[in-house]
């Protein structure tokens, strides 16, 4: 079978596709699974850039979703022939948040799935949403779950709230399709005139330049009335939480997503106070929320944009497309 392996020190010079044995038969409560499909992350990007170090020939992305060639004795939650999606936590089941690192995330701390085949436990997948393609399905392993938790786990959303997401990534794309599905409205930024004319597409309410609006967290209050937002998907770190805090309305609720303006920063903490806000940090979520997820997306028909699919040899080439930020919505891997 085909595999991707980073060399030592990583960058994306240092993917390369091999030929591997394939995997044998499953053992008790095992599936093997041919993958069909991957998506990418900021966080696989981050760990085959070399910014988040890994051990040399890491099989590397999170995401995979495929279809069941085989299951292993005891395995009843599946059967030959389903469709399924990998879960980011393989181990974290259910109940509250209990991980705090990656050090059993696929692609990162344990292979990944840029490989043709792999035998796993069968907790480590879920059924796909039904009519899904591998690609779609694929999407949702991090950018879907993580908005999917942001908003209705840990924001119990509901029909008439307002929510703020910033950018164009994949768990903000999502949580405005999750949030206009269950009646909420939305207001959506971006640096880009030309992306913000396709959120207004997919539904956002009110947008926002941010480059030419630095202040938009005030902007936000005066679209709202000054009453504020119900929640904010917050994925720029220090550089946006100030505006994010001065968008919330009191009592409101800041799911801290990313760091894409740095790792550390002052945080107006007197204003958090004032506002009597909710700020949660979060990383993905449970195989239980996964599939509550994937329950709700079959009875709100949502469906994830994809904006490019790359073949497997090719994964270097969708990398850079993501590093360029040209992209709107998913790049995926076609294998």
């Amino acid at each position: 079978m085909k595999v991707v392996t980073l060399g030592s020190g990583g960058g994306l010079d240092q993917l390369q596709v091999v030929d591997r044995e394939a995997p044998g038969e499953p053992g008790p409560g095992e599936i093997r699974v041919r993958i069909h499909a991957s998506s990418l992350n900021f966080h696989d990007y981050a760990v085959v850039a070399g910014m988040i170090p890994t051990e040399d020939g890491r099989i590397p992305m999170s995401d995979g979703a495929g279809v069941v060639e085989a299951v292993g004795e005891g395995v009843e939650e599946f059967a030959v022939g389903d469709a399924v999606v990998s879960t980011f936590f393989p181990y974290w089941l259910d109940g509250p948040a209990r991980v705090a690192d990656f050090k059993a995330t696929p692609g990162d701390g344990l292979d990944g799935y840029a490989r043709e085949q792999v035998v796993r436990p069968a907790t480590w997948f879920t059924h796909a949403p039904q009519g899904y393609s591998h690609a779609e399905a694929a999407t949702l392993t991090t950018a879907g779950l993580t908005a999917w938790r942001a908003l209705v786990v840990d924001g119990n959303l509901k029909a008439g709230d307002t929510v703020l997401t910033l950018g164009t990534g994949g768990v903000s794309i999502f949580a405005l399709q999750f949030a206009k599905a269950m009646g909420a409205r939305v207001i959506s930024t971006s640096s880009s005139d030309e992306k913000i004319e396709t959120l207004k597409k997919l539904g956002a309410d009110h947008t926002i330049n941010y480059k030419t609006d630095p202040e938009w967290g005030k902007t936000v209050q005066s679209l709202t009335n000054g009453r504020g937002v119900d929640h904010v998907i917050e994925v720029g770190g220090p550089g946006t939480l100030p505006q994010s805090i001065d968008a919330v309305c009191i009592g409101g609720h800041i799911a801290l997503i990313g760091i894409l303006t740095g790792r550390g920063g002052e945080v107006p903490t007197i204003k958090l106070m004032a506002k009597q806000a909710r700020l949660q940090g979060l990383i993905v979520g449970s195989r239980a929320q996964q599939q509550e997820m994937v329950r709700g997306i079959e009875a709100i028909g949502v469906r994830p944009i994809i904006d490019s699919s790359f073949e497997l040899d090719k994964i270097a080439d969708a990398f850079r497309h993501e590093e360029s930020g040209r992209h709107f919505g998913k790049i995926c891997l076609s294998l």
